[in-house]
């Protein structure tokens, strides 16, 4: 029987915007990003919130780029003086941004010739190399260069074009999980629950407690691609809540 590798696909999500920072718009992108990638078999693994500054959106593309398969970033490529992540992208890497020949003509089918004014035009500054992501509700696209998807930060327009690029996403290993639930607060069986985890690496172990009227307790959950380890590791679970219950 042929061993079947594990392959694991990361994703990191930038969220660009003073005003996200500020409190004045309440993210709902991550949330959304997370779940999409999830039916893809692709995880997100971290995600950051960066002001309006070049500087701070190269420094952390450059970073999550090179550790992730893929990155995601929201916020900042509208018409205002104050959308900056296309030029930013640009210098993340190192090439040189102008106006796009494709991005022109789809915000000419757009707009009217007098309402293609230089804001909106600025919409159409695409980094060399990029390909285009289809906006199928306000038109501007948003574009891929490397493993860099840049989308819009308005979450109706971001969620229309997640679903344009999904067919350019290879997910990986597909990830299970199996869930004990226990009645014990989760302080008391912490230390049991870091002995099962050191006894099973290839399985990811998380406990999130619940407060239900005058009762406590904890949700034991398992992760993992492999699925003999996961049962087994369900199994450890269960033994584990059974020997606490029986000790209180």
């Amino acid at each position: 029987m042929v061993e079947q590798k594990m392959r694991f696909v990361t994703a990191a999500v930038v969220m660009i915007g003073d005003e996200v920072l500020s409190g004045r718009t309440k993210d709902k992108n991550l949330g959304f990003l997370a779940e999409f990638l999830a039916e893809l078999d692709i995880h997100v693994k971290e995600a950051r919130v960066v002001p309006d500054e070049q500087s701070r959106i190269v420094e952390a593309v450059n970073a999550l780029r090179a550790q992730y398969d893929y990155v995601f970033t929201t916020g900042g490529i509208g018409p205002t003086h104050d959308d900056i992540t296309a030029d930013a992208i640009a210098a993340a890497f190192n090439v040189s941004i102008d106006f796009n020949a494709e991005a022109v003509a789809i915000l000419q089918q757009r707009y009217d010739e007098n309402d293609l004014n230089a804001a909106r035009m600025r919409m159409a500054r695409i980094p060399e190399g990029a390909r285009l992501i289809e906006n199928p509700v306000s038109k501007a696209p948003g574009f891929q260069i490397g493993n860099v998807f840049v989308l819009a930060g308005v979450p109706k327009i971001m969620q229309a074009m997640m679903v344009k690029l999904s067919d350019r996403l290879e997910g990986g290993s597909k990830i299970m999980s199996r869930s004990v639930r226990c009645e014990i607060g989760e302080g008391w069986i912490a230390a049991a629950l870091e002995e099962v985890q050191g006894r099973f690496p290839n399985v990811s172990l998380a406990s999130y407690p619940f407060y239900e009227k005058d009762r406590i307790g904890t949700n034991l959950v398992a992760r993992s691609a492999d699925e003999t380890a996961l049962g087994n590791a369900e199994a450890a679970l269960n033994k584990l809540v059974a020997e606490s219950e029986a000790g209180r």
